[in-house]
């Protein structure tokens, strides 16, 4: 069964999430954030929280402030932000009966999942799907006249999926402010790390690099063939069933 749930932020604006629940009650739980600029229906993450759901296990996916359908303002982004949401979603999942939580993400939600873990102690394991973990500049997205526009003027322009968006100079400095992959090396949770070798955002080399960082608490999984968003479907189907093993094992007490 999934429903549609609402929680709120550090800042008060309502968040909107997906809360896939299992025929028979379970204490697993699993909390996933989306790529940059996407929404919680992304395909899969979609695909994942139906497959968790048939292992049994809940899950939630959810929209971070200013994407999908939470209210918020998406000039006013940062990680720190996100954390702190990805926070309050592992708070209402725990409210709803998980206590053996796990966090996964895609792409800029693979990095949130990864830092919100590395400040907390009860998450039992981190999947990260195609994400930008390696560290780097944080504006590497942005073009030369956006770089110029955001120097001028503080903020970036951009149109990313049908919206006109702006990031400003804080979402830049508040990256800076976090070391991925040192994170990755202290992390306490397990990690499991799926990229595909033919991803044109954010190359496979990235997914290698962050599991030197810590090879024994890692389990990297490269998939042949996939590009960054997995939109073939015989990709989603192995990385879906992948996933949902892995949580089982890795959020049994």
């Amino acid at each position: 069964m999934q429903k549609q749930v609402y929680f709120y932020n550090n800042e008060g604006e309502k968040l909107t999430g997906t809360l896939h629940i299992p025929e028979a009650p379970s204490e697993k739980g699993v909390v996933m954030g989306h790529c940059f600029t996407c929404s919680r229906h992304t395909r899969i993450l979609t695909q994942i929280s139906r497959e968790l759901e048939q292992s049994g296990i809940m899950s939630l996916r959810f929209d971070f402030s200013g994407n999908g359908q939470s209210e918020g303002d998406f000039s006013e982004s940062s990680y720190s932000k996100h954390i702190s949401e990805m926070k309050r979603a592992i708070a209402f999942i725990s409210e709803n009966g998980a206590s053996c939580i796990g966090v996964a993400g895609h792409s800029m939600g693979a990095a949130i999942a990864v830092l919100t873990a590395s400040e907390m102690k009860n998450i039992r394991g981190v999947c990260a799907l195609a994400g930008r973990l390696s560290g780097g500049h944080p504006a590497h997205f942005l073009n030369k006249l956006q770089k110029n526009e955001l120097r001028q003027t503080g903020v970036a322009s951009f149109i990313s999926r049908g919206r006109s968006l702006q990031l400003s100079k804080r979402f830049f400095s508040d990256m800076r402010k976090y070391n991925i992959p040192e994170r990755i090396r202290s992390l306490q949770s397990s990690l499991l790390l799926v990229h595909g070798d033919q991803d044109e955002i954010i190359p496979v080399e990235e997914a290698r690099k962050a599991y030197n960082k810590n090879p024994s608490g890692i389990k990297l999984v490269i998939i042949p063939g996939a590009d960054h968003m997995f939109s073939n479907d015989a990709h989603r189907h192995e990385i879906a069933e992948l996933t949902a093993n892995w949580f089982t094992e890795h959020t049994t007490k």
